[in-house]
Protein backbone atom coordinates (compact mmCIF):
# COMPACT_ATOMS: atom_id res chain seq x y z
CA UNK A 1 0.00 0.00 0.00
CA UNK A 2 1.04 3.40 -0.99
CA UNK A 3 0.48 7.04 -0.26
CA UNK A 4 0.42 10.34 -2.05
CA UNK A 5 0.72 13.81 -0.91
CA UNK A 6 -1.24 15.55 -3.31
CA UNK A 7 -1.07 19.69 -3.25
CA UNK A 8 -4.06 21.85 -3.59
CA UNK A 9 -6.46 18.22 -3.83
CA UNK A 10 -9.68 20.10 -2.92
CA UNK A 11 -11.17 20.83 -6.51
CA UNK A 12 -9.75 21.27 -10.16
CA UNK A 13 -7.01 18.91 -11.10
CA UNK A 14 -6.03 17.94 -7.55
CA UNK A 15 -8.87 16.57 -6.95
CA UNK A 16 -8.82 13.98 -9.64
CA UNK A 17 -5.23 13.26 -9.17
CA UNK A 18 -6.49 12.36 -5.77
CA UNK A 19 -9.71 10.44 -6.48
CA UNK A 20 -7.66 8.86 -9.65
CA UNK A 21 -4.68 7.50 -7.12
CA UNK A 22 -7.35 6.07 -4.72
CA UNK A 23 -8.94 4.00 -7.74
CA UNK A 24 -5.34 2.44 -8.33
CA UNK A 25 -5.00 1.53 -4.18
CA UNK A 26 -3.53 4.22 -2.87
CA UNK A 27 -4.07 6.25 -0.07
CA UNK A 28 -3.78 10.30 0.38
CA UNK A 29 -2.96 12.84 2.01
CA UNK A 30 -4.73 15.94 0.17
CA UNK A 31 -3.92 19.44 1.07
CA UNK A 32 -6.09 22.62 0.75
CA UNK A 33 -6.08 26.29 1.47
CA UNK A 34 -9.02 27.88 2.14
CA UNK A 35 -11.88 25.16 1.06
CA UNK A 36 -11.88 22.63 3.83
CA UNK A 37 -15.72 21.78 3.22
CA UNK A 38 -14.00 20.66 -0.09
CA UNK A 39 -11.29 18.86 0.99
CA UNK A 40 -13.53 17.10 3.59
CA UNK A 41 -15.54 15.63 0.51
CA UNK A 42 -12.76 14.38 -1.40
CA UNK A 43 -11.77 12.48 1.86
CA UNK A 44 -15.03 11.61 2.18
CA UNK A 45 -15.09 10.20 -1.94
CA UNK A 46 -11.71 7.84 -1.00
CA UNK A 47 -12.80 6.67 2.01
CA UNK A 48 -16.08 5.33 0.24
CA UNK A 49 -13.70 3.94 -2.24
CA UNK A 50 -12.21 1.89 0.48
CA UNK A 51 -8.74 3.50 0.44
CA UNK A 52 -7.70 5.85 3.40
CA UNK A 53 -7.62 9.70 3.20
CA UNK A 54 -6.12 12.80 5.30
CA UNK A 55 -7.38 16.55 4.66
CA UNK A 56 -4.30 19.13 5.80
CA UNK A 57 -4.68 23.11 5.57
CA UNK A 58 -1.38 24.65 3.47
CA UNK A 59 -0.99 27.83 2.14
CA UNK A 60 1.64 26.78 -0.49
CA UNK A 61 3.03 30.39 -0.86
CA UNK A 62 3.75 30.42 2.92
CA UNK A 63 6.92 29.25 2.82
CA UNK A 64 7.64 29.93 6.73
CA UNK A 65 4.64 27.68 7.36
CA UNK A 66 6.60 24.62 5.57
CA UNK A 67 7.97 23.33 8.91
CA UNK A 68 4.81 23.12 10.92
CA UNK A 69 3.22 21.98 7.96
CA UNK A 70 5.99 18.81 7.80
CA UNK A 71 5.12 18.10 11.69
CA UNK A 72 1.40 17.46 10.49
CA UNK A 73 1.94 15.47 7.92
CA UNK A 74 4.85 13.65 10.22
CA UNK A 75 1.56 13.14 12.93
CA UNK A 76 -0.70 12.24 10.55
CA UNK A 77 1.49 9.10 9.03
CA UNK A 78 1.90 8.03 12.77
CA UNK A 79 -1.96 8.57 13.72
CA UNK A 80 -3.51 7.60 10.76
CA UNK A 81 -0.99 4.69 9.12
CA UNK A 82 1.53 3.80 11.80
CA UNK A 83 4.19 4.80 9.40
CA UNK A 84 7.00 7.79 9.68
CA UNK A 85 7.11 8.50 5.33
CA UNK A 86 5.18 8.65 2.03
CA UNK A 87 5.58 7.26 -1.28
CA UNK A 88 4.59 9.91 -3.63
CA UNK A 89 4.41 14.03 -3.61
CA UNK A 90 2.67 15.63 -6.13
CA UNK A 91 3.46 18.98 -6.35
CA UNK A 92 -0.29 20.74 -7.91
CA UNK A 93 -1.44 23.58 -5.60
CA UNK A 94 -1.86 26.81 -7.72
CA UNK A 95 -3.40 29.77 -8.95
CA UNK A 96 -3.71 31.94 -12.18
CA UNK A 97 -2.88 34.92 -13.26
CA UNK A 98 -4.07 36.43 -17.02
CA UNK A 99 -2.07 39.59 -17.82
CA UNK A 100 0.00 41.53 -20.22
CA UNK A 101 3.69 41.16 -20.06
CA UNK A 102 3.53 45.34 -20.18
CA UNK A 103 0.83 44.69 -17.26
CA UNK A 104 2.26 42.56 -15.02
CA UNK A 105 2.67 44.25 -11.29
CA UNK A 106 5.55 43.00 -9.28
CA UNK A 107 2.55 41.76 -6.85
CA UNK A 108 1.22 39.24 -9.21
CA UNK A 109 4.96 38.04 -10.46
CA UNK A 110 5.34 37.34 -6.60
CA UNK A 111 2.62 35.31 -6.13
CA UNK A 112 3.15 33.13 -9.14
CA UNK A 113 6.57 32.78 -7.95
CA UNK A 114 5.58 32.26 -4.53
CA UNK A 115 3.11 29.74 -5.35
CA UNK A 116 4.50 27.71 -8.52
CA UNK A 117 8.42 28.27 -7.89
CA UNK A 118 9.79 29.12 -4.68
CA UNK A 119 6.98 27.14 -3.05
CA UNK A 120 7.64 24.02 -4.81
CA UNK A 121 11.17 24.16 -4.39
CA UNK A 122 11.33 24.52 -0.79
CA UNK A 123 7.94 22.23 -0.26
CA UNK A 124 9.97 19.89 -1.57
CA UNK A 125 12.93 20.40 0.23
CA UNK A 126 11.01 20.31 3.59
CA UNK A 127 9.19 17.13 3.02
CA UNK A 128 12.15 14.72 1.65
CA UNK A 129 13.29 13.06 5.20
CA UNK A 130 9.74 12.11 4.87
CA UNK A 131 9.53 10.58 1.38
CA UNK A 132 10.32 7.08 1.07
CA UNK A 133 13.66 5.96 -0.82
CA UNK A 134 12.75 4.07 -4.05
CA UNK A 135 9.68 7.08 -4.07
CA UNK A 136 8.27 9.40 -6.72
CA UNK A 137 7.72 13.24 -7.33
CA UNK A 138 5.26 14.76 -9.91
CA UNK A 139 5.24 18.36 -10.72
CA UNK A 140 2.63 19.90 -12.40
CA UNK A 141 4.09 22.30 -15.32
CA UNK A 142 2.00 23.49 -17.90
CA UNK A 143 1.87 23.48 -22.09
CA UNK A 144 2.36 27.17 -21.99
CA UNK A 145 5.55 26.50 -21.16
CA UNK A 146 6.18 24.57 -24.30
CA UNK A 147 4.01 27.16 -26.31
CA UNK A 148 3.17 30.44 -25.54
CA UNK A 149 0.05 32.71 -25.41
CA UNK A 150 -0.93 36.50 -24.72
CA UNK A 151 -1.20 37.03 -21.49
CA UNK A 152 0.87 34.21 -19.12
CA UNK A 153 4.19 35.51 -19.14
CA UNK A 154 4.84 35.13 -15.69
CA UNK A 155 2.97 32.02 -15.16
CA UNK A 156 4.55 30.46 -18.18
CA UNK A 157 7.85 31.54 -16.82
CA UNK A 158 7.52 29.85 -13.39
CA UNK A 159 6.60 26.42 -14.84
CA UNK A 160 9.82 26.49 -17.45
CA UNK A 161 11.87 27.02 -14.29
CA UNK A 162 10.08 24.06 -12.79
CA UNK A 163 10.51 21.67 -15.38
CA UNK A 164 14.18 22.61 -14.98
CA UNK A 165 13.69 21.98 -11.20
CA UNK A 166 12.21 18.26 -12.15
CA UNK A 167 15.34 17.62 -14.05
CA UNK A 168 17.80 18.66 -11.01
CA UNK A 169 15.84 16.77 -8.54
CA UNK A 170 15.64 13.85 -10.99
CA UNK A 171 19.41 14.18 -10.81
CA UNK A 172 20.17 14.67 -7.13
CA UNK A 173 17.56 12.57 -5.56
CA UNK A 174 18.70 9.37 -7.68
CA UNK A 175 21.11 8.24 -5.04
CA UNK A 176 17.82 7.36 -2.80
CA UNK A 177 15.82 5.75 -5.69
CA UNK A 178 13.49 8.56 -6.10
CA UNK A 179 12.03 9.17 -9.86
CA UNK A 180 10.92 12.92 -10.67
CA UNK A 181 8.87 13.55 -13.73
CA UNK A 182 6.85 16.73 -14.99
CA UNK A 183 3.25 16.51 -16.29
CA UNK A 184 2.33 19.39 -18.42
CA UNK A 185 -1.83 19.91 -18.66
CA UNK A 186 -2.85 21.63 -21.98
CA UNK A 187 -6.30 23.93 -21.66
CA UNK A 188 -8.43 22.05 -18.95
CA UNK A 189 -11.74 22.91 -18.35
CA UNK A 190 -11.88 23.73 -14.10
CA UNK A 191 -12.38 27.13 -12.86
CA UNK A 192 -8.46 27.63 -12.65
CA UNK A 193 -8.07 31.57 -14.03
CA UNK A 194 -11.57 32.22 -13.38
CA UNK A 195 -12.94 29.40 -15.42
CA UNK A 196 -12.42 30.72 -18.98
CA UNK A 197 -11.71 27.50 -20.63
CA UNK A 198 -14.57 26.09 -19.20
CA UNK A 199 -17.37 28.81 -19.59
CA UNK A 200 -16.23 31.17 -22.66
CA UNK A 201 -17.59 29.00 -25.38
CA UNK A 202 -15.54 30.90 -27.93
CA UNK A 203 -12.21 30.34 -25.89
CA UNK A 204 -13.41 26.41 -25.97
CA UNK A 205 -13.83 26.08 -29.07
CA UNK A 206 -10.63 27.70 -30.29
CA UNK A 207 -8.30 25.62 -27.87
CA UNK A 208 -10.31 22.79 -29.17
CA UNK A 209 -9.70 23.49 -33.30
CA UNK A 210 -6.27 23.74 -32.22
CA UNK A 211 -5.58 20.47 -30.45
CA UNK A 212 -5.13 17.10 -32.42
CA UNK A 213 -7.87 15.35 -30.44
CA UNK A 214 -10.58 17.97 -31.24
CA UNK A 215 -11.29 19.01 -27.72
CA UNK A 216 -10.77 20.74 -24.71
CA UNK A 217 -9.10 18.70 -21.59
CA UNK A 218 -10.93 17.44 -18.24
CA UNK A 219 -9.73 17.11 -15.11
CA UNK A 220 -9.68 13.47 -15.48
CA UNK A 221 -7.97 13.59 -18.36
CA UNK A 222 -4.77 14.84 -16.06
CA UNK A 223 -5.63 12.55 -13.24
CA UNK A 224 -5.54 9.45 -15.07
CA UNK A 225 -2.34 10.43 -15.92
CA UNK A 226 -0.81 11.25 -13.30
CA UNK A 227 -1.86 7.64 -11.62
CA UNK A 228 -1.00 6.09 -14.45
CA UNK A 229 2.77 7.62 -14.23
CA UNK A 230 2.78 6.82 -10.19
CA UNK A 231 2.02 3.20 -11.08
CA UNK A 232 4.32 -0.15 -11.02
CA UNK A 233 4.99 0.41 -15.09
CA UNK A 234 5.80 3.88 -15.26
CA UNK A 235 8.58 3.25 -12.45
CA UNK A 236 11.65 4.16 -15.13
CA UNK A 237 10.37 7.13 -16.34
CA UNK A 238 12.79 9.91 -14.88
CA UNK A 239 13.64 13.69 -15.19
CA UNK A 240 11.05 13.72 -18.23
CA UNK A 241 8.41 16.15 -19.34
CA UNK A 242 4.84 14.35 -20.17
CA UNK A 243 2.69 17.07 -22.23
CA UNK A 244 -0.89 15.88 -21.02
CA UNK A 245 -2.51 18.28 -23.68
CA UNK A 246 -4.41 16.32 -26.26
CA UNK A 247 -1.94 17.39 -28.84
CA UNK A 248 -2.23 21.14 -29.01
CA UNK A 249 -0.18 23.42 -31.32
CA UNK A 250 1.40 20.30 -32.56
Amino acid sequence: MSIALVTGASRGLGKSIALHLADAGNDVIITYNSKQAEAAEVVAKVTAAGRKAVALRLDAGDHKGFPAFADRVKTALAQTWQRNDFDFLVNNAGVGVNAPFAETTEEQFDLLMNIHFKGVFFLTQRLLPLIKDGGRIVNISSGLARFSLPGYSAYGAMKGGIETLTRYLALELGPRGIAVNAVAPGAIETDFGGGAVRDNAEINRFIASQTALGRVGLPDDIGGAVAALLSDGCRWINGQRVEVSGGIHL
